[in-house]
């Protein structure tokens, strides 16, 4: 029996294919192109780049030192749609994006879409990246092209049908990519800025949200944990319920930000250890605004 969840995307692709304007109607138009584009301050675009944690992914696997800054790629991400291949993202005029203008880096970070018009799939955060500011995309952009070139080249995605088909992200681009913030703003700065950082450039909810159906994130689970998207274990909750981080103060979150010890004095582990040594290269503020979000969210129960 063909899973509901196949049936599904498989009615899904199918409308993208048999209706003409679907792609039209789904797909954004990007940045407007004319003008000068932001200029960008690298320095400033190493944090962003920390932020995001750039590297864990973009640098080559088991990566050491000054090597997590060679974003060559390849990493493989397994999924229950395929598996999906880390692009190489350095500025090699070729292999990488030192062809990209600004405007390219901009729309797919912010829109999923690729230079030469193709819709990127989401296992590239950029439902969270479109939350990012336009200063914050053109420093990070001009940091990125202050490291190594690599010209390697790596293999394409191995997905089935229907999720090799392109034109069907059109469709769930419509019904999961909203700049939008998740939660109202508090007014409180330091909770603001740490929900622009998880809700943004951090995409937290990446992995501490569970995924609907179609791969989409479930916004009422906001941060509630669930299966790893990678088939892996499981990703725990950071809301602030008494079965998840309730007990914790704000200042015990952003010391573990910090130096991957908990309250109990127990160490971070998996992808969290590489998240840690991102994040506690941060100013202490980020840190702070981080813990402070997370203690301002809805308590959800772990599921």
């Amino acid at each position: 029996m063909i899973p509901l969840r196949r049936i599904a995307l498989i009615l899904i692709a199918l409308a993208g294919l048999g209706v003409a304007g679907a792609l039209a109607l789904t797909r954004p138009d990007g940045h407007a192109r004319d003008g000068a584009p932001p200029e960008g301050d690298a320095q400033a675009g190493e944090r962003v780049f920390r932020i995001g944690g750039c590297a864990s992914c973009h640098a080559p696997e088991d990566a050491e030192g000054a090597d997590k800054l060679v974003l060559s790629g390849g990493l493989q991400l397994q999924s229950d749609f395929g598996v999906f291949t880390v692009p190489n993202i350095s500025p090699h005029p070729q292999a990488g994006i030192g062809g990209w203008s600004y405007y390219d880096f901009a729309d797919a970070m912010r829109y999923g879409v690729s230079p030469d018009g193709r819709h990127y799939y989401p296992a590239f955060p950029y439902t969270y990246y479109a939350r990012m500011t336009e200063q914050d995309l053109a420093d990070l952009f001009a940091y990125i092209r202050t490291l190594p070139e690599s010209a390697r080249v790596n293999a394409a995605h191995d997905l089935e049908f229907p999720y090799n088909i392109r034109a069907a992200l059109g469709l769930w681009k419509g019904l999961n990519l909203d700049p939008a913030p998740v939660l109202s703003k508090s007014g409180d700065p330091l909770i603001d800025r740490g929900q622009y950082l998880v809700e943004g450039p951090g995409h937290c909810g990446a992995c501490h949200t569970p995924r609907g159906p179609l791969g989409g994130p479930r916004l009422e689970a906001w941060l509630a944990g669930g299966p790893n998207p990678e088939g892996k274990g499981s990703i725990p909750n950071i809301t602030p319920h008494q079965n998840a981080l309730g007990g914790w103060s704000a200042g015990d979150i952003a010391y573990y930000l910090e130096s991957g010890f908990d309250p109990d004095f127990d160490s971070a582990g998996g992808s969290m250890v590489e998240v840690i040594e991102n994040l506690a290269k941060l100013p202490a503020e980020d840190r702070e605004a981080i813990a402070a979000y997370l203690k301002s969210v809805p308590a959800i129960a772990p599921e």
